[in-house]
């Protein structure tokens, strides 16, 4: 049976659900599951838990075995078959709190800062010394696995990983899967869901709904721009910046309006700061997240430890689904974030872009799209540029291409001179200590 190796095991809740997802397949029920993290604490937290899902779902068939540490992590990896990486360097506690904290003395503020903005190029920096060791040992130990990236800045740390390893990598996110169906409910257009056609490109978290139809062939979209419109002059509501972008740009993307509020330089100004009340921009949202998670989850232990119920339904998740097709052969469409051989003709072809994918036993196999309008593709560029810098230090090590990848976000270089966009940069480093000695 398969080995699935979880890459950041002391991620409870994301190990939760995609190994629980795979307990309940029966082609992966028997699976050897392997648990890796840094954190002893962490780790067995989530063998407890793993282990009661397994006994009280999967009758014990799996066999869970936990590695801790980085001198057992190529263990960890030994002859998998699959690598599901979920690993956050840093933490909150120092390094998001640094990555927020530091901007704002510049005047910079941000929303998640996990995939684009200054906070985003942190710490894509501080995970890709992370993924280059986990490449080495994959191509040692496993060098038939599939790596599933689930972290983020995910086209960041996939495309290094496609481009600069040899390990078969996609990278892998809900926010396609949610992103049609999250619209038409929230237009009132329910009775369109069964049956709908739809086209999904771009980069991870700012593809664009391209195309939709109903189950007869009709187009949807007249009909959302104008229930989306009429929303955005009448309300105030959750996801205003993408409903902009309907009025604006014609199409709707895949990722919340938190996040996409700081993709761009047209919300977050502090010009114009107006605009985050008339927007509706939560600043500082994944702190606060952090810190909710953080307490929310320590009760949820607590109880969960206390009398070992739990169970698990299958969720939406593309990895377990991915696994079943490789190992049975069986197709299954994904939304993938793959390597740019030709798919999006007027994106670069070292970017990662984010296509549909189909999936069987001979791996992943990326769909070609064709030319994205211009303007799409303009957006999509404006985060390429920095991602695309972002991997560049990561290779060169060099201050220098930190400082352009920082010159090159959009949201930052829209807000900072170009003298305080290189002391930002100079303070985040030292303030990351050892997560950032490579650029030291």
């Amino acid at each position: 049976m398969p080995k699935i190796t979880f890459m950041g095991a002391g991620s409870t809740v994301f190990a939760r659900n995609v190994l629980g997802d795979c307990m309940c397949s029966p082609v992966l029920r028997d699976s050897e599951i392997a648990l890796y993290d840094i954190d002893g604490e962490r780790l067995r937290d989530s063998e407890v838990i793993l282990s009661a899902i397994n006994n009280n779902i999967n009758e014990g068939r799996a066999k869970i075995k936990c590695y801790l540490g980085v001198e057992n992590r190529k263990e960890a990896l030994r002859g998998a078959d699959f690598v599901v990486d979920a690993i956050q360097v840093g933490l909150y506690d120092p390094c998001t709190i640094i990555d927020f904290e530091v901007p704002k003395k510049y005047g910079l503020r941000q929303t998640i800062a996990d995939t684009l903005g200054i906070g985003g190029i942190m710490r894509g920096l501080r995970t890709i010394p992370v993924l280059r060791d986990f490449a080495r040992d994959m191509e040692e130990v496993c060098p038939n696995a599939w790596f599933l990236n689930y972290t983020n800045p995910m086209a960041i740390l996939s495309g290094y990983m496609q481009r600069y390893t040899g390990v078969k990598t996609v990278g892998l996110c809900h926010s396609v899967q949610c992103c049609s169906s999250g619209l038409l409910n929230d237009l009132g257009m329910q009775d369109k869901l069964e049956g709908r056609k739809e086209v999904i490109a771009g980069i991870n978290h700012m593809a664009w709904l391209l195309e939709i139809y109903d189950k007869e062939g009709n187009d949807l979209y007249p009909e959302i721009r104008r229930r989306a419109i009429h929303k955005l002059e009448n309300e105030k509501f959750y996801d205003m910046v993408r409903y902009e972008y309907i009025r604006r740009l014609g199409y709707y993307c895949t990722e919340s309006s938190e996040h996409n509020a700081e993709y761009n330089p047209f919300f977050i100004k502090s010009e114009y700061p107006e605009l985050i009340e008339k927007y509706n921009i939560p600043l500082d949202e994944y702190p606060r997240r952090c810190i909710n998670q953080i307490a929310g989850w320590k009760s949820e232990r607590d109880r969960i430890l206390a009398d070992g119920k739990i169970t698990h339904n299958r969720s939406g998740e593309y990895a377990s689904y991915i696994m079943e097709s490789m190992v049975t052969g069986k197709p299954y469409k994904i939304g993938g974030n793959v390597l740019n051989t030709g798919l999006i003709e007027n994106l670069p072809a070292d970017a990662c872009v984010e296509v549909s994918c189909l999936v069987d036993n001979m791996g992943v196999h990326p769909t070609h799209v064709g030319r994205l309008p211009v303007h799409l593709a303009g957006m999509n560029m404006t985060n390429i540029n920095a991602q695309l810098m972002t991997i560049e230090a990561s290779v060169t090590k060099k201050r220098e291409d930190i400082y352009r990848a920082a010159m090159l976000e959009p949201h930052t270089a829209a807000e900072l001179s170009i003298d305080d966009i290189v002391s930002m940069c100079d303070e985040l480093i030292e303030a990351h200590g050892d997560y950032m000695k490579e650029y030291r």
